[in-house]
């Protein structure tokens, strides 16, 4: 038996994105998808645990299920899977996971959930434009996809380490190369639409707006932004070990 891959993502078990991954996953190991029944995007690291889940059977190797990718993550590892997997990977998401955006990302948060779990973790997207843009182009990221999970499959990755991939839909001009790149700060103006009923009942929408991002050679953001793959290490301990000392030199007294 080959390495065991588990594929999973956050834009649900139908998409493009998903399928492209599955099946170049089919020639790096013995793939099993365990996908969303519908779209979860931005549901963060959410596990579903005040009702039961639904988990439907699409053939020999996947499964969609009625929840959240990390519910996905632990289906499959738990329950679904002949055994524990060696590789989890996520994607390919239609859309850039980058700075901030990885903390509301249900793509990254699988990749999270395996990372969590032991298991050497990998999460993929495609900066694809809106419908106005070029095609989406699912087969160069995969193939991206999977030399990066052989690479992760010889090589391993340090202790509670994800690799967040973010891949430029380059089209014809082709990718420039790949950076090693770190978590960028990135924000939306603008992003909360208020709107009324015609019964005169104020509604918002969360969504959208202008992304400003911080930049620098360094950042994925500017990475993709100039036609490079980033590749980003996140490190699943948020401890700030700087303001440790920085609370202990100005923390007055030993009580509460």
């Amino acid at each position: 038996m080959g390495k065991i891959i588990l594929v999973t993502n956050d834009d649900g078990v139908r998409s493009p994105g998903i399928k492209a991954l599955f099946k170049a996953m089919q020639a790096v190991g013995d793939a099993y998808m365990v996908a969303p029944d519908r779209e979860r995007s931005a549901v963060g690291h959410a596990l579903t645990m005040h009702r039961p889940l639904k988990v439907e059977r699409l053939g020999r190797r996947a499964w969609s299920v009625n929840g959240t990718p990390t519910d996905c993550v632990a289906l499959g590892i738990g329950k679904l899977l002949p055994s524990r997997p060696d590789l989890i990977v996520s994607g390919i998401n239609r859309g850039g996971n980058l700075g901030d955006d990885i903390t509301y990302s249900g793509t990254v948060s699988a990749a999270i959930e395996g990372t969590i779990m032991g298991i050497e973790s990998l999460a993929f997207s495609l900066l694809a434009d809106g419908p106005r843009g070029p095609k989406p182009d699912y087969g160069t990221a995969a193939r991206f996809a999977r030399r990066t999970a052989r690479f992760v499959l010889e090589n391993g990755l340090p202790y509670d380490t994800l690799l967040n991939v973010n891949i430029p839909n380059a089209g014809k001009e082709g990718i420039k190369g790949v950076r090693f790149t770190r978590q960028s700060k990135r924000v939306y103006q603008g992003a909360i639409h208020e709107a009324s009923s015609p019964w005169g009942e104020v509604h918002y929408w969360i969504g959208g707006g202008n992304p400003l991002w911080e930049r620098g050679d360094d950042m994925d953001m500017e990475a993709v932004m100039e036609g490079y793959v980033s590749i980003t290490p996140i490190h699943l301990d948020l401890t700030n070990g700087a303001a440790i000392d920085w609370l202990r030199k100005r923390w007055n007294g030993d009580g509460a």
